[in-house]
């Protein structure tokens, strides 16, 4: 089984959630893949260098000022800095973009009301490269920037980096994709941790969706997963982080995802 494993914001923004997601991760004993986003961090670096960010329904507009500031963080300090903490627990880490070894294909967005600037949709994710890194126990460590194979780097939602490479690789191997965060997974009650849905299918989503208890930022992830599953990703997992560690036992907390 391959894991892959996007880890988001509010995770990365804090030091303890974070070594106990990269702890998680490292005792994954099969091979593993992390994603990672940054969007915090990318807009507080922005700030300090008088750049405005700008948001539309939660997505970013990237122009090009933007593009400069998330090729920093993404690319480099946080992806970089994810890397380094990886090696220091042992793991052969290696740091990429989807435009290191041509993982992502993508083209600019069109066609939408919005000028999202340099977001890129993707069209194609090359595993051939990833293989036999993953077959030499290395760890891909992806940031959410692809390439238009013009020469332009373009800034990707983390989560679809994820799906898609889970989606990518399930042709050549079992694949397990995991959504971890700072919540314990769906809840119907954020507020109240013991309201984690612990399976949801699409007949429950879409009843759980049209009575607002599902909402905001978890309609593209589960549409993500649902979407994943669709094409071949073996199982789609969303809960914190550590709890990656234990999935399948009778300690894991968290909400499976089905058809």
């Amino acid at each position: 089984m391959l894991t892959v494993l996007k880890i988001g914001g509010n995770v990365l923004n804090d030091e303890t959630r974070l070594e106990e997601a990269l702890s998680a991760f490292s005792s994954i004993p099969e091979r593993k893949i992390l994603v990672h986003g940054g969007g915090r961090a990318a807009t507080s670096l922005a700030a300090r260098l008088g750049i405005e960010a700008k948001m539309v329904e939660g997505r970013r507009i990237t122009d090009d000022a933007m593009l400069e500031v998330v090729t920093m963080v993404y690319g480099g300090l946080m992806n970089k800095g994810l890397v380094a903490k990886l090696q220091s627990r042992g793991l052969n880490a290696l740091g990429l973009t989807g435009a290191d070894l041509n993982v992502f294909e993508a083209h600019k967005r069109t066609g939408t009301e919005i000028d999202y600037g340099w977001v890129g949709d993707i069209d194609r994710v090359n595993t051939d490269k990833l293989l036999p890194l993953l077959e030499s126990e290395v760890i891909p460590v992806m940031a959410p920037l692809t390439h238009d194979g013009n020469g332009h780097l373009l800034n990707t939602n983390a989560d679809t980096i994820a799906s898609e490479l889970a989606v990518a690789l399930s042709t050549d191997l079992p694949v397990r994709l995991v959504y971890a965060f700072e919540l314990p997974g769906v809840m119907t009650d954020p507020d109240q941790p013991d309201s984690v849905i612990s399976s949801l299918d699409p007949e429950k989503y879409q009843r759980l969706r049209q009575e607002a208890v599902i909402s905001g930022g978890m309609i593209p992830k589960l549409d993500n997963a649902f979407a994943a599953l669709r094409a071949g990703v073996s199982e789609v997992v969303i809960c914190k982080a550590p709890m990656v560690a234990v999935i399948g036992t009778d300690q894991f907390v968290g909400t499976i995802i089905r058809l």
